[in-house]
C-alpha cells in the first residue's frame, strides 16, 4: 500500500476542506476578578456573492453595551427599565479593538456611529468572489452586568455568555448588520470554531461545543472547544455545576432548566419524548450536543405559566418541565439549523416553533386544558373559559392584540415589534396561521413541507422566499392569500352568514366577508353536534351565496373547528330550525370570563372601593359585558352603597369603538358617562357626560410612544346646594362644554406632553395651555419642566367665588376629572393631597386663585437617586387687582413618578415655611392606587 500517496490525498482533503469553510479561530484569557476577556481570533470568511469586495463589516456587539446611547440602550430605555441607564460606568461592558491585521499587515477600521457595536474594516486587497479574507484580530471585553440582558458578569461571580467575540457580517447581494437589542437575532453565517479558553480554577466551563484538551496549573485551566459548522456559540462559566447532561445513541442534551424536582429517571424519559418528537417531526439535530439554558427559557418562557406564583401548580410538574423542554429545545434546533435572518424574517422561526409545540400538546396531553387542574374546581368549572383547551390560548394571546388593533404585521423586522407582540402575539399568530393553513390545504401538506423543508435547508442560507416556494410546489390549491394578506398585512379574519334560504334537500347560504382580504373560510353542516359536511369558501370579496346539500343538518357554522384566528365569531353559526332558535339567550356570570359566542354575557363583579372620604368604604356590584377580549361595544353598571354616607351611590357608561388600519387615526370611541357620589359631607352630585374621542398614533412605527388625541365632551352636574358655603353654592348646577387636544411622547430618557383646552359654559368661557417636559441627562441628573398659562375669553361668575377660576395649588376641579379623596377639605390631612394640575404649586399661598389669567412654571430637579429640589413661579392676575408675583421651593421625594410623591415646602412668598409652625400640614402628596392607574405601569414596557 502506497502510505505517501494516502497520506498525501488525506492532506489535500484536509486543505480543501479548510479553505472552503468559514472558520475562527480564538484564544481567551478570562481575568474574572477585573470582569476581563483578552481575546486573540482569526477569522477566515469566504465571498460567496457575485461583487468584489474592498470593505467588509464585522459584528461587535460585545461593544453594544459602551455607552447610555447605543442601540441596545435604547430599547432598554423604550421599555421603561432605568437600570442601564442609572447604572454605575464599571457595571457596563464594552469591547476595545485594539488591532485588525490582515496578512500581518494593519487594516483601517472603524464603528459605525449609528451601530458602534459594528465595525467596518476596510481591505487592504480586495475580496474577489469566491475569495476567502483572513483577519487576525485582537481585542479587550469588559464584561456587563448580567442584570441587564441577563448575560455578563452575575452578582454571584458566574458568567454568562452569547454574542461575546467578533464575528463576520453577512453579504448576500447587499449587507446584513443590526447593532444588538438584547433580540438574541445575531445573524453571522455558520463556520468552524475552535476555541482556547483559559480561566480560573473552581470555574466550570459549559458549551455547546464538543471538548478536546483539558489542562491545569495551580491557579488556571485551559479547554480547547471546537465544533463544525456552527453559529455563535454561548458559554458559560459557574462555580457550580449547574448544567446537567442526559444523553442517548444520538445526541447529548445539556440544560440548566429548573426540574421542578422531577427524579432522573422522569428527567431522562421526559428527554428521550421531547427529542424523538425533534427527530421525527423537524429532523436530527447536526451536532452532537444541544444546549439549554435556563436564560434561554427566562427570556422566552411558556406565558401563562411564568405568571402563576410557585405555590399554584395546576399542571403536573413533569408537563411542565416536559414543555419547558420542548420549547427551548425547538427553540435552539431552529435557531442553530434554519439559518434565515432573524430580524428581519424571525416569523417562520416562530411559526414553525409554536406549530410544533401545539402538535405535541395535542398528540400527547389532548385533554390538557388552559387551567390544568383549576378547570376541574368547583365555581370555575362552570365557566366557559374552563373549557379551553391548552392549545386555545395561542389564538387566545394573539386576539388580545388584534382586538385591541394593536398586532403588527408578521414581516415587520423584530426590532419594530411591540414587546407583547415579538415576545407573545406575533409567534402565535405565525403558529396559529401554519394550522390554518394546513387545515385549508389537508392531507397534511403544510406538515411534511415543513419536515422536507427544514432537512434539505438545514445548515444552508435560506430566506422566507424559499419556504413560499417550496410549499407552493406541494399543492394545486392558491394560498397566495396566505402569504400576501395573512403574514404580509393586519387584516382581519371576520366572515358572518347572512341569509339562508332552506328547502326540502338543500341550502342556499350567504356568507358575508366584513374585512377586506382574500381569505378562506370554512363552512360546516351539522346535525346537533355531529358535522356532516365541511366545506371551504374561496375568493369572498364581500358576499358569496352557495348551495349545499341539507343532509339532515340543523345548523350550519363558519370555523367551527376554530382553527382559523377569527376577530370575531359572535355571528359563525345560523339554526335551520327557524329564526327563534338564531337568538342567543343571555348568560349571567358570576366574575369574568372569556367569551362564549353562543350567548350574551352578563358579568356580575362584587367591588369593594373607597373613592373619598365622604362615602368611605363602598360595596357594590359590578354588572358589564366586558370579557377578557376586548369587544367595540361596552357598558358598566355600578351600584353601591356608601357605608359612611349611608347612600346609594354609584357609576356607568355605555360605550363604543371603532378601529382604523392604515391610518394614523388609530380609533374613535364615543358613549355616555354617569356617576353619583358626595363631594362634601352629606353632598352629593351627580354626572352626565356624553363625550367623543379621537385617538392617534403612528401607523407605521407601534414602538413609538408618541399619541395625540381630540377630545369633545359635554359635562352636566348638579350639586347639592351647600348651605354652609355661600361662595360654593351660588351656582351649584352648570353644564360645560370642553374641547381638548392632547399631544404626548412619554418616554424614559425624554418625556414631553402638552395639550390646549377649551371651556365654554353659561357665565365664562376660558382657554389653557399645558406643556411638560422631562429629561434624564447621562450622569443621571433628572429635570422636570411644566408650565402652565390660562385666561378667560370671558367671566361673568360671581367675583367672589372661585369656584370656576385658575388654581395655584389646588384646583376646585368643577369638571370632576381627579381623584380627590376629599375635594372639599380645606384643613386636614386630605386637604394636603397634590394633584399636578393648573397652577402647580405645591406650596398655599396668600393669591389662590385667577378669575382672569394665570401663567406658571414649575421645575424640579435630581439631587441624589429619588430626591428632588422643585421650584415654581408665577403670575396671578385677578379682576381689580394688579398681577401678583409667587414662587415657593422644596424638597420632592419621587418614589414613582407620577403615582407617588411627596413634596416638602422650604422657602416661598410666606418665607421660610421650613421654620413655621404647624409645618406638617405644610407637606403634600401625591398618591395612586387606582389599580387600573397602576397597571399602566406595566402596560407601557409591553404595549
Amino acid at each position: 500500500m502506497n502510505y505517501r500517496l494516502i497520506n498525501c490525498l488525506i492532506f489535500s482533503l484536509i486543505c480543501f476542506y479548510s479553505f472552503g469553510q468559514n472558520k475562527i479561530d480564538l484564544k481567551a484569557i478570562f481575568d474574572v476578578e477585573d470582569k476581563k476577556i483578552k481575546i486573540s481570533q482569526t477569522i477566515q470568511y469566504q465571498n460567496t456573492s457575485q461583487d468584489e469586495l474592498q470593505i467588509i463589516y464585522l459584528n461587535n456587539w460585545a461593544n453594544s453595551y459602551a455607552t447610555k446611547n447605543t442601540p441596545l440602550a435604547q430599547r432598554i430605555a423604550d421599555e421603561y427599565i432605568n437600570d442601564f441607564h442609572l447604572a454605575k460606568n464599571e457595571d457596563r461592558g464594552y469591547s476595545i479593538v485594539t488591532s485588525i491585521k490582515q496578512n500581518n499587515e494593519d487594516v483601517a477600521y472603524c464603528e459605525l456611529e449609528k451601530h458602534p457595536d459594528v465595525l467596518k474594516v476596510t481591505l487592504n486587497k480586495p475580496l474577489k468572489p469566491g475569495d476567502f479574507y483572513i483577519l487576525s484580530l485582537e481585542n479587550i471585553v469588559q464584561l456587563p452586568s448580567a442584570k441587564f440582558t441577563k448575560y455578563g458578569m452575575t452578582d454571584i461571580g458566574n458568567i454568562n455568555l452569547r454574542y461575546w467575540y467578533i464575528t463576520p457580517a453577512v453579504y448576500n447581494g447587499q449587507w446584513q448588520y443590526y447593532s444588538n437589542k438584547d433580540l438574541d437575532d445575531l445573524y453571522i453565517p455558520i463556520a468552524d470554531l475552535n476555541f482556547e479558553i483559559n480561566f480560573p480554577n473552581g470555574y466550570f466551563i459549559t458549551s455547546e461545543l464538543n471538548t478536546g484538551i483539558h489542562t491545569q496549573n495551580s491557579k488556571t485551566q485551559t479547554i480547547n472547544l471546537h465544533g463544525l459548522n456552527r453559529k455563535s456559540t454561548k458559554l458559560f462559566l459557574s462555580k457550580t455545576k449547574d448544567f446537567k447532561t442526559i444523553e442517548n445513541e444520538n445526541l447529548a442534551l445539556v440544560s440548566s432548566i429548573d426540574d421542578e424536582g422531577l427524579e432522573v429517571i422522569d428527567k431522562i424519559l421526559i428527554i428521550e419524548k421531547v427529542l424523538g418528537f425533534l427527530n421525527k417531526n423537524i429532523g436530527k439535530y447536526p451536532h452532537e450536543r444541544l444546549l439549554l439554558s435556563q436564560i434561554d427559557y427566562d427570556k422566552s418562557p411558556i406565558y401563562g405559566l411564568n405568571f402563576l406564583p410557585k405555590f399554584i401548580k395546576p399542571y403536573p410538574n413533569h408537563f411542565q418541565y416536559e414543555l419547558k423542554i420542548l420549547k427551548i429545545a425547538l427553540l435552539n434546533h431552529l435557531e442553530n439549523t434554519l439559518l434565515l435572518n432573524p430580524r428581519k424574517e424571525q416569523w417562520l422561526t416562530d411559526a414553525i416553533q409554536i406549530y410544533f409545540a401545539m402538535k405535541y400538546v395535542d398528540e400527547h396531553y389532548p385533554n390538557m386544558k388552559f387551567l390544568g387542574t383549576i378547570a376541574d374546581i368547583w365555581g370555575v368549572r362552570s365557566f366557559h373559559i374552563a373549557d379551553m383547551k391548552f392549545n386555545d390560548k395561542y389564538s387566545l394571546a394573539f386576539m388580545l392584540m388584534a382586538r385591541t388593533n394593536r398586532d403588527q404585521k408578521l414581516t415587520m423586522a423584530k426590532d419594530s415589534l411591540l414587546k407583547f407582540n415579538a415576545n407573545i402575539s406575533s409567534k402565535y399568530k405565525a403558529g396559529v396561521g401554519l394550522r390554518y393553513l394546513d387545515d385549508f390545504i389537508n392531507h397534511n401538506v403544510v406538515e411534511n413541507s415543513l419536515n422536507n423543508f427544514l432537512k434539505e435547508t438545514k445548515l444552508k442560507e435560506t430566506s422566507t422566499k424559499n419556504f413560499e416556494k417550496y410549499i407552493k410546489s406541494k399543492t394545486n390549491k392558491n394560498i397566495d392569500w396566505f402569504f400576501n394578506d395573512y403574514i404580509n398585512t393586519r387584516k382581519k379574519i371576520d366572515f358572518k352568514i347572512g341569509k339562508v334560504i332552506k328547502t326540502e334537500d338543500s341550502v342556499t347560504v350567504t356568507i358575508k366577508n366584513k374585512r377586506d382580504n382574500s381569505m378562506p373560510i370554512s363552512l360546516y353542516s351539522l346535525k346537533d353536534d355531529s358535522i356532516i359536511s365541511k366545506k371551504w369558501i374561496e375568493n369572498i370579496t364581500n358576499r358569496k351565496t352557495i348551495t349545499i346539500p341539507t343532509n339532515e343538518a340543523n345548523k350550519l357554522v363558519l370555523n367551527y373547528n376554530k382553527v382559523i384566528p377569527e376577530i370575531n365569531v359572535r355571528d359563525n353559526w345560523k339554526s335551520l330550525k327557524g329564526f327563534f332558535f338564531n337568538n342567543k339567550p343571555f348568560q349571567f356570570r358570576v366574575f369574568q370570563d372569556i367569551e362564549d359566542p353562543h350567548y350574551n354575557q352578563v358579568f356580575f363583579m362584587p367591588a369593594v372601593e373607597f373613592n373619598n372620604i365622604y362615602d368611605g368604604f363602598t360595596l357594590g356590584t359590578r354588572i358589564y359585558n366586558k370579557t377578557v377580549l376586548r369587544k367595540l361595544f361596552n357598558y358598566r353598571i355600578e351600584p353601591q352603597y356608601a357605608l359612611n354616607s349611608k347612600t346609594l351611590t354609584g357609576s356607568g357608561f355605555v360605550s363604543n369603538t371603532h378601529y382604523f388600519n392604515n391610518t394614523n387615526l388609530f380609533n374613535l370611541t364615543y358613549g355616555i358617562a354617569g356617576g353619583y357620589s358626595s363631594y362634601a359631607e352629606d353632598l352629593f352630585v351627580r354626572q352626565i357626560t356624553p363625550s367623543i374621542i379621537f385617538s392617534f398614533r403612528k401607523d407605521d412605527d407601534f414602538r413609538s410612544n408618541e399619541r395625540q388625541s381630540l377630545t369633545f365632551r359635554y359635562i352636566d352636574i348638579k350639586r347639592d346646594r351647600d348651605l354652609n358655603n355661600i361662595l360654593t353654592s351660588n351656582e351649584p348646577n352648570y353644564a360645560i362644554f370642553n374641547a381638548r387636544y392632547v399631544y404626548s411622547n412619554d418616554n424614559l430618557i425624554d418625556f414631553k406632553k402638552w395639550y390646549v383646552d377649551y371651556q365654554v359654559a353659561k357665565n365664562f368661557n376660558k382657554i389653557s395651555f399645558n406643556y411638560e417636559y422631562r429629561k434624564l441627562f447621562e450622569s443621571n441628573r433628572q429635570i422636570n419642566l411644566r408650565f402652565f398659562s390660562g385666561a378667560f375669553l370671558k367671566n361673568n361668575t360671581d367675583v367672589d367665588s372661585n369656584y370656576f377660576s385658575f388654581a395655584l395649588d389646588r384646583p376646585t376641579d368643577y369638571l370632576f376629572d381627579y381623584a380627590y379623596l376629599g375635594r372639599s377639605e380645606s384643613s386636614g390631612i386630605f386637604s394636603q393631597q397634590f394633584i399636578t394640575a393648573e397652577g402647580g404649586f405645591k406650596s398655599k399661598l396668600d393669591f389662590p386663585f385667577a378669575n382672569q389669567w394665570i401663567s406658571t412654571l414649575n421645575a424640579s430637579t435630581t439631587l441624589w437617586r429619588y430626591i428632588l429640589a422643585y421650584g415654581d413661579i408665577g403670575l396671578v392676575k385677578n379682576k381689580y387687582d394688579s398681577a401678583h408675583f409667587v414662587y415657593d421651593s422644596g424638597i420632592r421625594l419621587n418614589l414613582v413618578t407620577d403615582y407617588f410623591e411627596i413634596y416638602f415646602p422650604v422657602y416661598s412668598n410666606l418665607g421660610w415655611e421650613i421654620t413655621q409652625p404647624n409645618y406638617d400640614q405644610k407637606i403634600r402628596f401625591k398618591f395612586t392606587a387606582d389599580p387600573e392607574v397602576l397597571l399602566g405601569l406595566f402596560r407601557r414596557r409591553w404595549f
